[in-house]
Order: C-alpha cells, then sequence, then structure tokens
C-alpha cells in the first residue's frame, strides 16, 4: 500500500437507492440488520441484530472499537437504527453515562450528531438537535421536525402532515438550506473541520430520501410522472405468488404503493429528494477539497437497502428482489495505486461485511481473520484480481420478518420467520423456513419475474443453491475471544507445559 498515506481518513455515506454509475454492487440484508453487518464485518446470523432496534451485543466489536486503537477519532453523523444492549451493560457494570458506556451504547461511534430521522409528535426528544437549530431559526412549536421540516401547506394555506403520502407534492415548509439533508451535510462539515489534520472516520448517514416522502422548494416539484420508471410489477406476479411474498402484498404500504396514483404522488418526490442529496453531496466534497483533505480521503457511497416503490406490488424493504437487496457501493480512493480501476465499475458479488476488513486494510491493521466474515475490497481497487473465479461465487443476505403484520397473516411464532438469500452471477435462491424456496434466473429474468422455486426443471440448480447455503451455515465464525494467531501459537504444545498425557 502507499505508506506515504497511511492514516488516512474515512468517510462512509449513506444513501437510500441511488443508481450507481460507477463502482462495486453488494447484496445484503435490511436496515439496522445491514447496518450491523456494516459496523462489524459480521453476518446477522453471527451478530444477532437482525432488526431495527435489536440491540447489538455488547461483545461485538464495531468500525469504532477496531480503528479506534489506531488512532482513528470514529463519529457518526445521522442515522442508525442501533439500540444498545442495556442488560449486557448492566450485567458487567457499564454506566451508560461514562465515556466507554456512551461508545458502547452507540455501536462504537462517537454520536457527535446521532438523528435517526422518524420523530413523531408522540415520541419526539425534547433534545432533538435538529429541532434545536430550527427553534434558534425562528421555527416554532412542540416539533418543529414534523410541523416544517416533514409539513406542507396546501392550497388554502392549511398545514398538511407528510406522514400522508397524499401530501408528497406539496414543498416542505422549511427552507432548502434549513432541511435535514442541509443540516445533516452542515454538521458533517463540522466533524471533519474538527478532526482535520489526524485520523479520522466520519459514518454519515443521511435520512432522506425516506418516508415520509416530501421535500423543500424546489425538489418538491423538481421532476414530474413523465421522468418516472416504470413499475416492475405484472398481474402475473400475483398468480401462484410465494405465500410470504403474498403476505407482505396485503401490508398497508404494499396495497398503497399498488395504486397509480399513489406513485405518481410519491415518486417524483422520491426523486427529488436524491437530487437534492446529490447537491449536497456535492458541496461536501467540495468542502473535502477546500480544507485539502480530499486527496487523503477513502470515500464509500453506498446505502442500507433500496425501496420497493410499488415493484414487485411490494413497498417498503425486508425482501431479496433487487429492487431491495441490490444497493450501490461506490468507492473513492485517492492513493495512486486505485488509478488502474479508477471510474470502472465491478459486477462481482460484494457484501455488506466487506467495508471493515477494507479499511483495516487500508491503514495496515490486524485482519481479525478469526472474526470478520467479509473480505477486503482493496485488490479489487487495485486491479490486482481479475479473475472472478478467484472471488467469492455467492452472495447471502438476511430477513426476520417477525415485527412484521406479515407474520401474523402467515400465523408464524416470532422465532420462525427467518429467511435467506443465495445469489451468484446468474442465480438467486430464497430459503425460507416452513415454506417452499424461490429462484430466480437473473440472467434471462433481471426483473424477477418468473419464479421457478419449484419448477422441476431447475432441480439441480436448487440443490447446488442449496449446497451453497449449508456450506454457508457451516462457515459462521463464533470464536471470536481467541485469534488464529494465537491458536496457531499454541498448536500440540501442552507437552512443554509439562502435560505428558499419552506418553509411555
Amino acid at each position: 500500500m502507499d505508506t506515504q498515506v497511511l492514516k488516512r481518513p474515512l468517510l462512509m455515506l449513506w444513501q437510500k437507492k441511488a443508481s450507481t454509475s460507477n463502482g462495486t454492487t453488494p447484496k445484503l440484508p435490511f436496515a439496522a440488520t445491514s447496518r450491523m453487518s456494516f459496523y462489524t464485518g459480521r453476518y446477522a446470523l453471527s451478530h444477532g441484530a437482525t432488526y431495527n432496534n435489536v440491540p447489538l451485543k455488547i461483545s461485538e466489536k464495531t468500525i469504532g472499537d477496531y480503528l479506534r486503537p489506531h488512532g482513528y477519532r470514529v463519529g457518526l453523523v445521522g442515522k442508525t437504527h442501533m439500540r444498545k444492549d442495556v442488560e449486557g451493560m448492566e450485567r458487567l457494570g457499564v454506566d451508560p453515562e461514562s465515556s466507554r458506556g456512551v461508545l458502547v451504547s452507540e455501536c462504537g461511534f462517537e454520536p457527535y450528531e446521532r438523528d435517526d430521522g422518524l420523530h413523531p409528535d408522540q415520541s419526539v426528544s425534547p433534545d432533538l438537535g435538529y429541532n434545536n437549530f430550527l427553534r434558534k431559526l425562528g421555527y416554532e412549536g412542540h416539533n418543529p421536525w414534523h410541523e416544517y421540516a416533514n409539513s406542507g401547506e396546501d392550497e388554502q394555506g392549511e398545514i398538511q402532515s407528510g406522514w400522508y403520502m397524499r401530501n408528497a407534492h406539496l414543498s416542505a415548509r422549511v427552507k432548502e438550506e434549513h432541511s435535514e439533508t442541509a443540516f445533516t451535510t452542515n454538521r458533517a462539515m463540522d466533524f471533519i473541520q474538527e478532526s482535520k489534520g489526524a485520523p479520522w472516520c466520519l459514518h454519515l448517514s443521511y435520512i432522506k430520501p425516506h418516508w415520509p416522502y416530501i421535500a423543500p422548494a424546489p425538489y418538491n416539484s423538481m421532476y414530474s410522472i413523465n421522468d418516472m420508471l416504470p413499475r416492475n410489477a405484472t398481474e402475473a406476479e400475483k398468480e401462484n405468488v410465494h405465500p410470504v411474498i403474498d403476505a407482505f402484498m396485503g401490508h398497508k404500504e404494499s396495497i398503497a404503493f399498488s395504486r397509480d396514483e399513489v406513485r405518481e404522488r410519491v415518486v417524483p418526490t422520491y426523486m427529488g429528494l436524491i437530487t437534492q442529496l446529490d447537491t449536497h453531496l456535492k458541496r461536501l466534497i467540495e468542502f473535502l477539497k477546500s480544507t485539502g483533505e480530499y486527496d487523503n480521503t477513502v470515500i464509500v457511497l453506498t446505502s442500507d437497502h433500496g425501496d420497493y416503490l410499488g415493484d414487485h406490488w411490494l413497498g417498503e424493504k425486508d425482501l431479496f428482489h433487487e429492487a431491495s437487496s441490490h444497493i450501490p457501493m461506490i468507492i473513492h480512493d485517492p492513493r495512486p495505486s486505485a488509478d488502474i480501476t479508477r471510474g470502472l465499475e465491478d459486477n462481482r458479488l460484494v457484501e455488506a461485511i466487506d467495508l471493515l476488513p477494507t479499511f483495516l486494510d487500508l491503514i495496515d491493521a490486524n485482519s481479525s481473520s478469526h472474526t470478520l466474515e467479509g473480505r477486503s475490497l482493496l485488490p479489487i481497487l487495485r486491479g490486482d484480481n481479475p479473475d472472478a473465479d478467484s472471488w467469492r461465487q455467492y452472495a447471502f443476505s438476511e430477513a426476520d420478518f417477525a415485527w412484521r403484520q406479515a407474520r401474523l397473516t402467515l400465523n408464524m411464532a416470532p422465532d420462525q420467520t427467518r429467511a435467506v438469500m443465495v445469489a451468484s452471477q446468474r442465480w438467486k435462491y430464497v430459503h425460507y423456513e416452513h415454506f417452499k424456496p424461490q429462484l430466480f434466473d437473473l440472467l434471462n429474468d433481471p426483473l424477477e419475474q418468473k419464479d421457478l422455486g419449484t419448477d422441476q426443471a431447475y432441480e439441480t440448480i436448487r440443490q447446488e443453491m442449496q449446497t451453497a447455503l449449508h456450506e454457508w451455515f457451516r462457515q459462521r465464525k463464533n470464536r471470536t475471544t481467541v485469534s488464529n494467531e494465537f491458536v496457531a501459537s499454541v498448536t500440540n504444545s501442552a507437552h512443554k507445559k509439562g502435560y505428558l498425557f499419552g506418553y509411555w
């Protein structure tokens, strides 16, 4: 690696379902589950945080735990659905208000400006930083986040809540420069300004685009229905539909997005929110350049999941179609060694768990091979690994829908709702506990309109994917308290310590 920039800033940018122009294309689990996989470098099966606000075990190391000993300041600006392991902290006597307790409570990050982005009036925090920011600017009220940033005014001057999708076309009552996206960018700049000149890592996690679907002017009216991509859904998908998919089709958000009027009201605004984010990302990049940090900063743009927005007659996320599980990953590595791949797109299978090993590789740190389940992307960035066959053959993604209405529809117990996706370059296989599998041919059916899960002509393919899944289960890393290097150093050495079992 380039030792002259060994200690480099790391910037992780997050946004929803943006199109990718270059980089790699990971497949991953969803929301908090995927975030915890990004943070730990481990699959959900290993780290155990399978859904939003499921506490990550206090014993699980995260990006901050790995990078901080190497001199990095590791901060969070924006959204994360991590919840602290209260039971574990109490058992170990960790004070959540102590310096260590704060880091454990915030998934290893310094919570420079944490804002999970969903603040209904019934549960808004009185200390929400964004609300305090708005009040100082004259946006009064109990909850300016809702009353201004996520509400609009209709033609009669009546305030309309952005929680209702019928109001998505209205402009938010907040000035664009005071919006959540602008505020989050400003706070990221504050962190960088404070940290420049020393190693830092910032997890910058944008809230929008996300419901409530409402945007400030001019982004609320920047696009129209003429700019929308057609819905990826056919009537044939509703015939002989998989029971789990059918249950999700019955969710309120799925029913809503199955209506043309809903998509035509929401999707243009969603597109506007993406463009607004692009505008502020440009502002952030220009700031990095002005501070002299850009040429010494590795930047990763990715997301925790996509959004169906009506594709396959579904809303939200949670399942494994490309609309939900196939997300962007764009990496800017300023080192000369990455020039050979600069601007190129690589379609090899990449997973959320690969980022942490990449960061450790960047700073020439211990690989922690006994805990990390991903693999460094630096060989791809350097062009050292041109043979796709020597990379991974399968990507895996996990889901746990115990919290969703679908579980009740299917009359399932909370511990019976796991699903796992296995994807190769061509095939996608989904295993559901207690239900038949799904299989899609991504080469001949890239829109995933034909489920081959029970087609006898593809039994051999299903068997191959099941074998890959079973091998994946067997390879999970659960011995995390002792390194592989230590095990190697003491193997077959008991006799040196006087334990002479087996001797005559």
